[in-house]
């Protein structure tokens, strides 16, 4: 199976001189969903920030057959869908419409082929409703879903999302999993939310101190209680891992 990503020996330095990545090597294949997981300042954030060259470091990168620092960034930003933890950082027009059809229209396409990549989007996420509204009108798990849409709607290879369940209500938060589970494509998912990523993705990773330290099935990474432990990670208290639905 061809790599989404292919990762070897990447390596990151900040200009004050703190290390960000220590010769991370990893490799996902296309359609596979896989949590990275690890404590702050691991370099969870880093590592997503070069999948589209937001950040370059050393070392060898190739994410969804484009090699990075080498080949165009603007078809590997058009490949590759950054959805970030703050939805106000890619909100920016007068309306969802508008944020929406900003990307496909910067790549060039048709206004015929925008309507139908808004109308895809934006169904996708259940958002049609609110496509003429103000984002900043919206909640916060609604500004989440239309933050998502605006990267389906360039239909990237790879999906890569930054805590997409962050400081949502529980309705909220398990309205975003189905979405997220309904998604065929790869998925990348950085966050601290471990039962999430126990529902989403059927593998897991964990970032710390800048390298990968596991790698392997989500179900037994989270059994581990002392690896863990040992990465500052917990489950919630009172949570029991075989109750989730996990996938295969």
């Amino acid at each position: 199976m061809s790599c989404a990503i292919h990762a070897t020996g990447l390596r990151f330095d900040y200009p004050n001189g703190v290390m960000g990545l220590a010769g991370v090597d990893l490799h996902v294949g296309h359609g596979e969903r896989v949590a990275v997981i690890g404590p702050n300042g691991a370099g969870k954030t880093t590592l997503m920030l070069h999948l589209n060259a937001l950040l370059t470091g050393t070392g060898e990168l190739e994410v969804a057959g484009l090699r990075v620092g080498h080949d165009d960034v603007r078809d590997l930003r058009a490949r590759v869908g950054l959805v970030f933890q703050d939805p106000d950082d890619q909100l920016f027009m007068p309306t969802v419409r508008e944020d929406v059809a900003f990307g496909p229209l910067n790549r060039g396409c048709s206004r015929i082929e925008v309507q139908e990549r808004i109308r895809e989007a934006l169904t996708t996420v259940r958002m049609t409703e609110h496509a003429d509204r103000a984002p900043h009108q919206l909640s916060l798990g609604q500004r989440r879903r239309v933050a998502i849409a605006t990267v389906l709607a360039m239909r990237p290879s790879l999906l890569v999302l930054d805590e997409p369940s962050a400081n949502l209500d529980p309705r909220t938060r398990r309205e975003l999993i189905e979405l997220l589970d309904g998604l065929e494509r790869t998925l990348l998912v950085v966050t601290h939310d471990l039962p999430l990523a126990a529902s989403v993705c059927e593998r897991a990773v964990i970032l710390s101190g800048g390298r990968i330290v596991a790698d392997g099935p989500c179900r037994e990474i989270l059994a581990d209680e002392a690896l863990l432990a040992a990465h500052d990670l917990e489950l919630p208290e009172g949570y029991v891992l075989p109750r989730v639905q996990l996938q295969p």
